[in-house]
């Protein structure tokens, strides 16, 4: 027979595995979230497709990709794009520059997150090459390129829900890495 003592301690270490999973699944959840995005192209996430080339221009299907940057307030850059709007042919590899330029008189590193919209258009709006998620460390005053090599997935024009869409926004946000640390 089963002791209330027993019970209890069964009930507490079933509890304590439950916490436990609850916090690694915690952990887990952003680069799981932004695997699912990556895959499915929700949120706007683009496809990224490096080493491929663009499938080839559909001939007179052409769309407009905006350029937007953003930078976080504890970054002290100024981060643009080089052209604002640009009209791609569906299908066409295209590059596209953005320039990032410190204000300060130390060493700041960054790192760029991305979103596509319309969220429709995230799935269909390939990137070969870019500069996000990886760490750009700039000195006093140094400025830096920074390609975007893309494409819009011809795909695009059998979705219902996308075929229509005529302007596409790519949007990049600059944020500090480390800012306590490598900063200092």
């Amino acid at each position: 027979m089963t002791t209330l003592a027993q019970k209890n301690g069964r009930t507490a270490r079933i509890m304590a595995l439950v916490a436990i999973g609850m916090v690694g699944l915690a952990f887990a959840s952003v680069p799981l979230y932004r695997l699912f995005c990556q895959v499915t192209g929700f949120g706007g996430t683009t496809q990224m497709r490096v080493g491929t080339d663009a499938p080839g221009e559909v001939v007179g299907k052409i769309i407009n990709v905006r350029f937007d940057a953003n930078t976080n307030s504890a970054l002290p850059w100024s981060f643009l794009p080089e052209q604002h709007i640009e009209r791609a042919a569906i299908g066409a590899r295209k590059m596209a520059f953005y320039e990032a330029k410190n204000l300060s008189d130390k060493p700041f590193t960054g790192t760029a997150t991305f979103n596509v919209t319309p969220v429709q258009a995230g799935q269909y709006f390939a990137k070969i090459q870019c500069f996000c998620f990886t760490e750009q460390t700039l000195q006093p005053g140094q400025s830096i390129r920074m390609p975007v090599v893309y494409y819009v997935d011809p795909k695009i024009l059998d979705d219902p829900d996308a075929s229509k869409i005529s302007e596409i926004t790519l949007s990049y946000t600059f944020y500090p890495v480390d800012s306590a640390d490598k900063q200092s």
